[in-house]
């Protein structure tokens, strides 16, 4: 496989351009999610088709979420080990979001989406206790996994926007988690969700790598300083930028329908 497709038009400063949209959106994505909101449109603005686009932004936020998760468990919000069931079906369901995506157009998701999005945003904005403090669990963890993971998964593999936010009102809502633990869970399962969508991609023809690792590296930077910014400031952080970037998201979604 072609390690350089269609990068000739790709000049050297459009790659620095891109690598700073990735360092923001890495630290965005660490905290709330919605990183895909800057760097898939920086990728359409580059020249890239919607399925390169799609493709190329999966490599490069796999780089991010694993950081994030990575500090996230190394402070203790969250350990994978307890969530195996969740780390399979999420896999499953990204992966067959992605093999889906690749055969129908999504776009009729964009007129229901911002809908659910702006939901949440009210939601979140107008409770504030929530996910201040853990609170009773609602649902088994395997349950969990079996619903919110698979079908959270499918949708971050077959469209992608907001998934961070569904992640982390699943989080709160069913397994009682709170704000800073629903974060840490959400990136683990989001890197999940990438990791299986990027395995389907990378046999597609779409993806351009070295654009890919390039923002990668970016986004291990960005998600660092993200997720250090989460664990040290928790719910009074986490919660306005919910709001902000599921809003933003639905703003994006509906100007485009």
């Amino acid at each position: 496989m072609d390690i350089l497709p269609n990068l000739a038009t790709i000049d050297f400063d459009l790659f620095l351009i891109l690598f700073g949209v990735a360092v923001l959106a890495g630290g965005i994505d660490a905290i709330a999610g919605g990183g895909g909101l800057l760097t898939i449109p920086a990728l359409l603005w580059a020249g890239l088709s919607p399925l390169q686009a799609l493709a190329t932004n999966k490599l490069q936020a796999s780089f991010g979420s694993f950081t994030a998760t990575w500090n996230y468990s190394r402070q203790g919000l969250i350990k994978p080990s307890e969530h195996r069931a969740a780390i399979i079906l999420s896999f499953l369901g990204a992966a067959s979001g992605a093999w889906t995506v690749q055969k129908i157009d999504p776009s009729f998701l964009a007129q229901l989406i911002p809908l659910l999005l702006i939901a949440f945003a009210l939601y979140f904005m107008f409770s504030p206790q929530l996910g201040e403090h853990e609170r009773r669990q609602r649902i088994s963890k395997n349950t969990f996994a079996a619903t919110a993971g698979f079908s959270i998964g499918f949708y971050d593999g077959f469209f992608g926007p907001g998934t961070g936010t569904f992640f982390v009102i699943a989080f709160v809502t069913l397994l009682g988690y709170s704000l800073p633990k629903a974060t840490a869970g959400t990136k683990l399962l989001n890197f999940t969700s990438n990791i299986a969508s990027l395995i389907l991609f990378a046999f597609s023809g779409h993806l351009l790598w070295l654009l890919g690792l390039t923002m990668g590296i970016g986004q291990i930077i960005g998600s660092f300083i993200g997720s250090k910014l989460a664990i040290r400031h928790g719910s009074q952080l986490i919660r306005p930028l919910l709001v902000i970037v599921s809003l933003l998201v639905s703003l994006r979604l509906l100007l485009q329908t």
